[in-house]
């Protein structure tokens, strides 16, 4: 009976955990049509699909106040410790980009972690995936911080490193 009723309180408790959630997004949310927010700062991350990029495996916008946008890739690296390695850049040239200026464009890189409802930690999906509950950028906001994007002509609310699964774009 006690299996019954705890097996019976999950869907109830996962409902409560993610409110916010349209009700066409609890149904199985592909991360390419995520959209995760993070409390403090209001800051927004939209993921988009792709395309047919040989070499990035996720594209997003993370969106911050005064309406700074930061464009964001993935891109998984090989061999047996793979990992989704993530950018966030801010106000690139386009076209033919030396690593030399897109160095200088990059605000934060690093490996992007995901969790779930009970606290496990894995790493962003690649597409087609369902959206994790979480994703954690590490060391997000001392980056952006230190960024040529934050500032007086920039944003000014300063993100912490967790985003949640707020919604899915239709």
């Amino acid at each position: 009976m006690k299996a019954r009723l705890l097996g019976a309180a999950k869907p109830v408790a996962l409902a409560a955990g993610v409110t916010l959630v349209a009700s066409a997004a609890q149904a199985a949310c592909p991360i390419q049509l995520a959209v995760y927010g993070e409390a403090r700062s209001g800051a927004e991350i939209d993921f988009t699909p792709a395309g047919s990029s040989a070499t990035v495996t996720n594209a997003f916008r993370m969106i911050l106040d005064n309406n700074v946008v930061l464009d964001g890739i993935a891109m998984w690296t090989e061999g047996s410790a793979a990992r989704p390695h993530g950018s966030l850049m801010y106000k690139c040239p386009t076209g033919d980009v030396t690593g030399e200026e897109l160095a200088a464009c990059t605000v934060w890189e690093g490996v992007i972690y995901s969790a779930d409802e009970k606290g496990g930690v894995g790493l962003l999906p690649a597409e087609g995936v369902d959206a994790p509950k979480s994703l954690i950028f590490p060391d997000l906001g001392p980056s952006l911080e230190m960024s040529a994007a934050y500032g007086p002509a920039g944003f000014s609310k300063v993100p912490w490193d967790i985003f949640v699964l707020k919604g899915c774009q239709e």
